[in-house]
């Protein structure tokens, strides 16, 4: 799990959020109202909404009023599917295969406190396989 992910209030527009994936090499964002979690958007979201308008394809100014103007709660998938601190790894893994996702936000006591993605999931992996190849 990455512990205090970056996060997006959903009240910014899309254009923020895409900056910061862009920036930061992250897909997905848990998105914050008054501190609570309320949503995640992905790089999938905006890539939709940046071809969501034949316009939009044609007419680089009509998309970048969208990216401006949309907020990221219009954009965001709401109520996301989380997970807690304590969750087995098989059990995160297996939802996330379940619901076809690349991460879900972890949360303890409605509060975000992480996000586990596949990437997470790999890396424990490895680890595993390494630590088993050295016992050998």
């Amino acid at each position: 799990m990455t512990e205090k992910p970056v996060t997006v209030d959903a009240g910014w527009p899309v254009k923020k959020a895409y900056e910061l994936m862009r920036e930061s090499g992250l897909r997905r964002l848990p998105v914050l109202s008054d501190g609570k979690l309320v949503g995640i958007i992905t790089d999938r979201d905006v890539r939709t909404l940046a071809t969501a308008s034949k316009v939009a394809s044609f007419e680089k100014r009509y998309h970048n009023f969208l990216m401006e103007q949309m907020l990221i709660s219009q954009a965001m998938t709401p109520e996301p599917r989380c997970v807690e601190p304590d969750t087995d790894l098989e059990d995160a893994a297996g939802v996330l295969l379940e619901i076809k996702v690349g991460g879900l936000p972890v949360v303890e006591d409605g509060r975000l406190v992480g996000i586990i993605t596949e990437t997470d999931l790999l890396v424990a992996l490895v680890d595993l396989l390494r630590a088993r190849a050295s016992a050998d």
